[in-house]
């Protein structure tokens, strides 16, 4: 950093707001600071030259001011997921990443591996923007990225240990008599619970372990694991962790829902 306090910054954009007359505030997630909040000055006007700040986009910055809030001097696209916005299931899976990252990411906080987990699960949802999938794979690319977000976030789904026990849960694949019980303030406990109001089979169970991994439950002839009616489950699960844990009820969680019900 100059004695101006100029510096650059990499970062992708995933909130812009008007700001003045002309101006733009967006909000970078980055490695080095976590979310940091900047203005653009003159980003609204037609032909500036700094319109680019945009959510969705991957760029590198040049920034100074010695305040609180930094200006952006010239900005470089390193990429562009703007795209995205041409499919409605594409953009619901977008924007729940977005926004779960933008209640988990601290700010002006150093962070590990937010950055990289998000833009390695937009670059999986562009792909299958371009190759016009089944939607029910979206779907699941949408839970996915965010059961990764809450694991790095250290409020994953402790799907792997009864929480009244802390016993190791392990289904009984094909035993269809066997459940666990799901509670939004605690897990799953692998014994029957009266608060809990939603039961979970052994094969759902073992899917949802499964979505830890890097790679989406496949079967070996390339189709997708579980129905629908199955991945709507989970989306509820999530939903439902989330808003117990973090307080908040992410409206993009809610369109997900909208499409695929």
């Amino acid at each position: 950093m100059s004695g101006s306090g100029e510096c650059r910054l990499e970062g992708l954009c995933i909130k812009a707001s008007p700001l003045g007359e002309n101006d733009r505030l967006i909000t970078i997630l980055t490695d080095e600071q976590g979310i940091v909040r900047l203005a653009v000055p003159g980003a609204r006007r037609p032909k500036s030259s700094l319109a680019a700040a945009t959510p969705l986009t991957y760029l590198s910055l040049q920034i100074f001011g010695k305040r609180n809030l930094k200006s952006v001097r010239q900005i470089k696209i390193l990429k562009s997921y703007s795209g995205l916005g041409k499919n409605i299931e594409c953009l619901a899976a977008a924007q729940a990443i977005t926004e779960l990252t933008f209640l988990l990411v601290g700010n002006n906080d150093k962070q590990q591996n937010y950055l990289s987990c998000v833009l390695a699960h937009l670059d999986r949802i562009y792909l299958y923007e371009e190759s016009k999938e089944e939607d029910i794979k979206m779907l699941s690319m949408s839970i996915q990225s965010l059961i990764h977000l809450l694991a790095i976030g250290g409020i994953n789904l402790p799907i792997h240990h009864c929480c009244k026990t802390g016993e190791p849960i392990i289904p009984p694949l094909g035993n269809w008599e066997w459940s666990c019980y799901y509670l939004p303030s605690e897990g799953f406990s692998s014994i029957e619970d009266p608060q809990s109001n939603l039961k979970i089979n052994a094969s759902e169970v073992a899917l949802l372990q499964r979505l830890l991994f890097p790679e989406l439950p496949i079967k070996s002839n390339g189709e997708l694991l579980g129905p629908k009616k199955v991945w709507l489950k989970i989306l509820f699960i999530i939903e439902t962790w989330i808003s117990t844990q973090l307080e908040k009820d992410l409206s993009s969680l809610k369109m997900l829902r909208e499409i695929y019900s």
